[in-house]
């Protein structure tokens, strides 16, 4: 007869497999059949249970030593900021006297860390807020080559965060000033390029581009003509009229196209050029997109 996985009210969360065999919830068998989803190495949860990138962080806290601090886009999407997807590494930093990992599934950074810098959170920590603010940037490895890729990633991860936990940027800049930490040339600069006003991942990346191409948009724009608003600019070089916008899956739908089909011709009526930029131009060459923008604004 089989047992029933009931007898354990943890068997309902993320749990270690060998402890629960131990206690005999569970058998070898039972953990390798179709009732339970392998989260990491021993790590558990009812395959019923729907994976989110949060659950697999707390199953990831049974596994790591009890200083490991969870951060970085992980700690984020804890927050509400969903900057990781559900099968993401789950990051960490551990003090540079840590000898634990590497774990499949994890993101393991070796770097100092402040007492104050973190509280405890599931089985392990949590970065609080500042700290999580600054691994964003710290996170990028070097296999990110050049200033332009490294903020074009960074700086969309601290516009999003930064506008959902209120975080002061003078604050910041002032941890960067102060911290040895690699990266922290690039933070300083990431912090000059923050925007809370984007609305977007994208958008954020989009107008990181255009400032490295030397361009200064102006993000949210409310366009107005002779005293009535006529619509709102995503980003927008306001000496040349010249309009981009990020059209993402949101803009493919029969409803949203014709809206932002009247939204701009009120736009090009009152002399607005547009440029549209989709993901797989920004997945191309950035520098296509600011040859782009230069030929609108010639036109404008």
């Amino acid at each position: 007869m089989v047992k029933k996985i009931v007898l354990n009210p943890r068997l309902n969360d993320v749990f270690r497999g060998s402890a629960a065999v131990a206690a005999g919830f569970v058998t070898k068998a039972q953990l390798q059949g179709p009732r339970f989803r392998r989260l990491f190495q021993d790590v558990y949860v009812r395959s019923d249970v729907k994976v989110t990138h949060a659950l697999r962080c707390r199953g990831a806290t049974l596994r790591v030593p009890p200083e490991a601090v969870l951060t970085g886009r992980s700690a984020a999407t804890v927050h509400g900021v969903k900057l990781a997807k559900p099968y993401d590494p789950v990051e960490f930093v551990v003090p540079e006297t840590s000898r634990f990992g590497p774990v499949a599934g994890m993101r393991i950074r070796r770097t100092n860390i402040k007492p104050g810098e973190s509280k405890p959170w599931a089985n392990a920590r949590m970065a609080r807020p500042i700290r999580i603010a600054l691994d964003l940037i710290f996170r990028h490895t070097p296999r990110l080559r050049g200033t332009v890729r490294r903020l074009r990633t960074a700086v969309p991860d601290l516009d999003m965060f930064l506008r959902r936990k209120k975080i002061k940027i003078d604050k910041l800049k002032v941890e960067c000033r102060h911290r040895r930490n690699w990266g922290v040339r690039l933070g300083r600069i990431a912090l000059e390029f923050v925007d809370t006003k984007a609305e977007s991942h994208p958008e954020s990346e989009l107008r990181v581009v255009m400032q490295c191409g030397g361009l200064r948009p102006t993000t949210q724009l409310n366009v107005h003509e002779n005293g009535e608003f006529i619509g709102r600019l995503d980003l927008a070089i306001e000496g040349k009229k010249t309009a981009v916008e990020y059209d993402g899956r949101v803009h493919e739908t029969a409803a949203q196209q014709l809206r932002d089909k009247k939204r701009r011709q009120r736009l090009a009526k009152a002399g607005w050029k547009f440029v549209i930029v989709r993901a797989e131009d920004l997945a191309s060459d950035y520098r296509t997109i600011l040859k782009r923008i230069q030929l609108a604004g010639a036109r404008a």
